[in-house]
């Protein structure tokens, strides 16, 4: 029986790199492998899927590094009964990321374009505890409930009260904070029955949050 082939030397290195920058969680490295990041990119930058960097992707959008994809997810210390909402699907690459890692994933695109690519990508992999909703992922209807997990792909100036509101005790929010063109910081909110507890875990630079919603750019 032949043995099973070698991953190419790119996604070992892609492996290698998220160890030697810090990420340790053993869940959040397995699902990182195991999700195939080069389905998630424009065709013309497959070549470089498995690089730690942010590519381009449609409606002047990007994909995260993987770091950061990585960074941010070991972050929310996510649980499998957890309820996940995520503002932002993009390419769905991250989504896919949590959908594996959480019981339920509600990620809200405002980009329709995006939205409706993210879903075909997800629904290939099999990611069935995922809904990819179209719409303002800062103006959920009420019906949406609650979430044990926040996460926001997208900077914002300031965490927006309406999430804050959606986050249930003992949950866990994480967004990019700052200006559009100027220093941002990532942000980890706690839910405590003391209050909430706020963490600055870095400098990031983000793409700006955007209300409403739009077909295409």
């Amino acid at each position: 029986m032949p043995s099973p082939a070698a991953p190419p030397p790119e996604k070992m290195l892609f492996q290698l790199s998220l160890r030697r920058r810090g990420i340790s969680d053993q869940a959040v490295l397995r699902t990182l492998e195991a999700v195939p990041r080069d389905q998630f990119v424009e065709p013309e930058y497959r070549d470089g899927a498995w690089r730690d960097t942010a590519l381009p992707i449609a409606c002047g959008q990007t994909i995260s590094q993987p770091f950061v994809v990585a960074y941010m997810t070991e972050q929310l210390e996510l649980r499998p009964r957890d309820r996940v909402l995520e503002i932002g699907t993009g390419s769905g690459y991250h989504t896919a990321i949590l959908s594996r890692l959480a019981a339920d994933v509600l990620s809200v695109e405002r980009f329709k374009t995006l939205a409706d690519r993210a879903r075909r990508r997800l629904a290939d992999l099999g990611c069935r505890n995922v809904e990819v909703m179209f719409g303002d992922g800062f103006d959920l209807p009420e019906t949406s409930g609650t979430f044990d997990r926040i996460l926001v792909t997208a900077a914002v100036p300031e965490l927006p009260q309406r999430l804050l509101d959606q986050l249930d005790p003992g949950g866990v929010l994480i967004a990019p904070v700052g200006p559009a063109h100027g220093r941002q910081t990532l942000v980890r909110l706690r839910r405590t029955a003391q209050g909430d507890e706020r963490k600055v875990l870095g400098d990031v630079r983000f793409v700006p949050a955007l209300r409403g919603t739009a077909r295409e750019l």
